[in-house]
C-alpha cells in the first residue's frame, strides 16, 4: 500500500523554547508538540508517568452507587456472579476482580459467554444459562452490557440487580442498569478499557473498604494486578494516553517480573523474556489468549491468568498455544478466500466499505479478517460468518469514520449491532447482506471524501541521517509505551541515494536490507515484507522509523522502512 505522507509542521520556536525548559533535544520536543503536548507541567506528567498522579476512582460516572450495592452484597452475603466478555480484556478484567473480590470476602462467581452458542454480550440466552448455573443476587457485566437495554429489563423484572462496567458506546435510552460506570457517559477517562476500569472499581473497593474497617482493605496492595491491566490495555488496543499511559507504564515492568503462575508459562510458550514491551504483549501473549475465545469459550484463557501453579499453568499455556496455532491456520484460509473474492470486484472508486459473508467463515476469526481486509484495501469493512445462530461478523474502520454510527443509520437491517468508533460487531440475516452493503456504503459515502481513502502516514519531521545517533533514540525512548494515541516516531530524509547495492534477506528473500546515504551520513535502513513492492531507485524520499538494532552483541542504529518515494528534483 503506498500512503498519502502528512508531515507535522514544524513550530521550532516552540519546540526550542521546551527543549531548553525540560532539557531535552529539540526532536523529542517536537514529537510531544505533534502528540498535542504543549504545556510544560502536562509534558514533565507524561514523560514520567506515576500511579500517584490516577484520578480519584469515584469521579467515573455512577461509580458511587455501584461500590455502595457491592458492599449490601458483602454484607448480606449476596452471590455476586461477574458476567464477562471473551477477549483479553474481558478476560484480564474478570480475573481481577475475582481476585480482589474473593481476597476481601465476598461470594463471588463468573460466567464467560460461549461465542459460538451464545453470542456477544448480556444476551438473553446467556444470562438465561448463567443463571441456570448460579443463583445470583447481582450481576456485574463487566465489558459489556452498555447496549443490553431488553436483558438488563428482563432481570430487573426477577428482582436482580445490574451493574454495568464498560467502555463501549451507549445505547439510547441507557440501560436501566442499577449502575452504568461508562467514561463514554461524562466524557472523562475516555481512554480506558474494561480492565482499567476494574482497575478503578477495585481501587474504589478498597479506598471504601478502608473507611469502612473491611477486613484485608487496609493492607491490601493494588499493584500486583496492573500485569493484568496492562495485558488487558495493551490487548485492546484503546490509546495509552491519559490514565492508560499511567497503568501500561507501570503494568509493563509488572508484567517483565510477574510470579503469576499464568504469565510466566504464557511467557514461556510465546518465547519472551525479560523486559516486555507493547509489540511483545499485542503479538505474542494476547493472540495466544485471545485463542480460546475465538473458538470456543475463554473459560481456558481465565483457568491460566488464575492458575495456583506452573505445572498447571504450564499445560494450560501449552494447549492455549496449539489454539492459536489453530486459530492462525483458520484466519489464513478465509483470508485469502475473502481477498480474492474482494479483488475480483472491487471498484477503488465506487467501494467506500467493504462487506464480505459466508455461512462457512468461522465467527471467532472474521475480526481478525476484517483487521487484514483494512490493511490491504484501507477500507470500513465488515467480515460475517454463519453458525446455527444465524450470521454475526465484526468490523474494523478506518480514521474519520465512525463504525458505530454507521452502524446505527443501519439498524434496521442488522439484528444486533454494538461497539465503538474503530470496531463492531454485528448480527444478520443472510438475506440482508446486500442491502446492508448498499445502505452502509452509502453511509460512508456521506462521512467520508475520497482522499481519506488512501491510509495517511503520520511523519513526526523531516531529520538528516546524522541526527539519528544511540543519544537521540535513547531520549525517543521516553515517549514509551507507545501504540494508540500515542504512535512510534515516523520520520523521513530527503534526497537519498544508494550507498551499496539492496540486499534480499530472510528465509524467503521477502525482506529487503538497504544502505542510504543523504549526502554526508550513511545508515542502514531494512524493509520488512517488501516482497515484491516497487523498490527505490535515483534519488528518493524515505520514510522510516528510527530503531537500534542488536545482533550477537552488536548494537548500531537502523532504519524501518515504512514507505519512499521520488525525490523531486530541484532545477
Amino acid at each position: 500500500m503506498k500512503f498519502r505522507w502528512s508531515v507535522a509542521p514544524t513550530q521550532p520556536l516552540l519546540a526550542g523554547q521546551l527543549a531548553r525548559q525540560l532539557q531535552i533535544p529539540p526532536l523529542l520536543a517536537q514529537c510531544l508538540l505533534n502528540r498535542g503536548l504543549t504545556e510544560p507541567v502536562t509534558i514533565a506528567g507524561f514523560l514520567a508517568p506515576r500511579l500517584k498522579h490516577l484520578a480519584d476512582p469515584f469521579q467515573l460516572p455512577d461509580m458511587s452507587p455501584a461500590i455502595a450495592r457491592l458492599f449490601r452484597a458483602h454484607e448480606q452475603k449476596e452471590l455476586v456472579t461477574i458476567f464477562g466478555d471473551y477477549d483479553v480484556d474481558g478476560v484480564t478484567s474478570v480475573a481481577l476482580l475475582l481476585e480482589v473480590f474473593r481476597a476481601l470476602g465476598w461470594r463471588v462467581d463468573f460466567y464467560l459467554p460461549h461465542r459460538m452458542d451464545e453470542g456477544y454480550g448480556l444476551t438473553r440466552d446467556a444470562v438465561e444459562n448463567c443463571l441456570k448455573k448460579i443463583p445470583a443476587q447481582l450481576v456485574l457485566a463487566v465489558d459489556c452490557g452498555s447496549t443490553a437495554i431488553d436483558c438488563i429489563e428482563w432481570l430487573g423484572e426477577r428482582k436482580i440487580d445490574v451493574i454495568v462496567l464498560d467502555h463501549h458506546q451507549v445505547q439510547n435510552p441507557r440501560p436501566r442498569a442499577l449502575a452504568l460506570v461508562n467514561p463514554q457517559i461524562s466524557g472523562n477517562f475516555t481512554e480506558l478499557c474494561s480492565v482499567g476500569l476494574a482497575f478503578k472499581l477495585a481501587h474504589a473497593v478498597v479506598k471504601r473498604g478502608r473507611e469502612t474497617g473491611l477486613p484485608g482493605a487496609a493492607e491490601f496492595d493494588l499493584r500486583p494486578l496492573l500485569d493484568l491491566v496492562a495485558l488487558g490495555t495493551v490487548a485492546d488496543l484503546v490509546p495509552l494516553t491519559g490514565e492508560n499511559r499511567i497503568l501500561v507504564s507501570s503494568g509493563l515492568g509488572r508484567l517483565a517480573t510477574t510470579p503469576r503462575p499464568g504469565l510466566v508459562a504464557l511467557k514461556q510458550v510465546a518465547r519472551c523474556a525479560g523486559l516486555l514491551g507493547v509489540h511483545e504483549v499485542g503479538f505474542q501473549l494476547a493472540p495466544r489468549l485471545n485463542a480460546a475465545g475465538r473458538l470456543e469459550t475463554a473459560e481456558a484463557a481465565l483457568h491460566l491468568l488464575m492458575a495456583p501453579d506452573l505445572t498447571t499453568a504450564t499445560a494450560l499455556a501449552q494447549d492455549l498455544d496449539m489454539r492459536n496455532r489453530q486459530r492462525q491456520t483458520l484466519e489464513r484460509t478465509i483470508a485469502d478466500r475473502v481477498i480474492s473474492s474482494i479483488r475480483a470486484k472491487f471498484k477503488p472508486e465506487e467501494d467506500f466499505v467493504i462487506v464480505e459473508g459466508d455461512q462457512d467463515w468461522h465467527i471467532g476469526v472474521v475480526g481478525i479478517v476484517a483487521s487484514r481486509i483494512v490493511q490491504q484495501f484501507y477500507r470500513p469493512t465488515i467480515i460475517v460468518g454463519g453458525d446455527s445462530n444465524g450470521w454475526r461478523g465484526s468490523g474494523r474502520s478506518i480514521d474519520g469514520f465512525d463504525l458505530a454510527a454507521g452502524l446505527r443509520e443501519c439498524s434496521d437491517l442488522l439484528l444486533r449491532h454494538g461497539g465503538h468508533a474503530m470496531a463492531a460487531g454485528v448480527s444478520i440475516d443472510s438475506g440482508n447482506i446486500d442491502a446492508f452493503r448498499s445502505r452502509f456504503n452509502d453511509v460512508a459515502r456521506r462521512a467520508l471524501k475520497p482522499e481519506q481513502l488512501q491510509a495517511n502516514l503520520r511523519l513526526d519531521a523531516e531529520v538528516r541521517l546524522e541526527e539519528i545517533t544511540f543519544h537521540c533514540l535513547g531520549k525517543l525512548d521516553a515517549l514509551k509505551p507507545q501504540g494508540q494515541g500515542n504512535p512510534v516516531v515516523q520520520l523521513v530524509a530527503r534526497d537519498l541515494v544508494h550507498q551499496r547495492p539492496l540486499q534480499r534477506v530472510g528465509a524467503d528473500k521477502q525482506h529487503v536490507k538497504m544502505w542510504v546515504n543523504d549526502g554526508r551520513t550513511t545508515c542502514e535502513a531494512v524493509w520488512w515484507g517488501a516482497g515484491n513492492e516497487s523498490l527505490p531507485v535515483g534519488r528518493f524520499d524515505l520514510a522510516f522509523t528510527p530503531q537500534l538494532n542488536s545482533y550477537n552483541g552488536m548494537h548500531s542504529v537502523q532504519l524501518k522502512v515504512l514507505d519512499w518515494k521520488q525525490a523531486q528534483t530541484v532545477n
